[in-house]
Order: C-alpha cells, then sequence, then structure tokens
C-alpha cells in the first residue's frame, strides 16, 4: 500500500530555517514525480516545489524561490523540503505528494494522486 508520512513541521519564528521529511513506503520512489504543496487557512492547496522523478529538474513557486530546496533520496525513499528565511505567510499545512504521470513543470494539486496527511508550520513571532 502506497504512503506517504510528513514530519519536520512546527512553530518557529519569522527568519528561521525548517526542514520537512517525507517518508515513502509501498513503492519505489525512483519512478515518481515528488512535490510539495501547502494550504494556509481559507486559502486553497498551492503548489510550493515540484521535482522529476530523474532528481535533476525542479520547479519553485515565486514566493519560495532562493529560500526552499526540494531534494529526494531515493535509496531511502525519502523527501525533503528545506525551508530557510520563513515569513509569516509561509504559515500553513504542508503536504508530500508523488504520482508517476504528473509533470513536475506544472506541479498542480490535481496532477498528484498520492498524498500524505500533512505537517502544520505556522511562522510567527
Amino acid at each position: 500500500q502506497l504512503q506517504l508520512v510528513e514530519s519536520g513541521g512546527g512553530l518557529v519564528q519569522p527568519g528561521g530555517s525548517l526542514r520537512l521529511s517525507c517518508a515513502a513506503s509501498g513503492f519505489i520512489l525512483d519512478y515518481y514525480v515528488i512535490g510539495w504543496f501547502r494550504q494556509a487557512p481559507g486559502k486553497e492547496r498551492e503548489g510550493v516545489s515540484c521535482m522529476s522523478s530523474s532528481g535533476r529538474s525542479t520547479k519553485y513557486a515565486d514566493s519560495v524561490k532562493g529560500r526552499f530546496t526540494i531534494s529526494r533520496d531515493n535509496a531511502k525513499n525519502m523527501v525533503y523540503l528545506q525551508m530557510n528565511s520563513l515569513k509569516p505567510e509561509d504559515t500553513g499545512i504542508y503536504y508530500c505528494a508523488a504520482d508517476p504521470r504528473a509533470l513536475f513543470s506544472q506541479c498542480v494539486s490535481d496532477r498528484f494522486g498520492s498524498w500524505g496527511q500533512g505537517t502544520q508550520v505556522t511562522v510567527s513571532s
């Protein structure tokens, strides 16, 4: 059974950093496009970053470029999102997603079929 489990969320002050992790099980991550999405209260879910199955190509939302870095370790079936210089507007529930047919360049939620349960990130002083 395909499963994604996020961890690493929490409360952090503006300017701080967090590293989110996503553990994949029940499938071979090598063949999947991966993505991180977030949803703030009262807002739609948005794509934060996506990465191709090879790991050679990435896409970032304009709002996080230069601050966030997506990565994957296929040997460990793990996906990561390093978040630096966090801002209050980064607050939300962060979800890990994977799909073998998604296009990393589109990074839209309706292209991904497998999702984690989400982890809360709160940026506040």
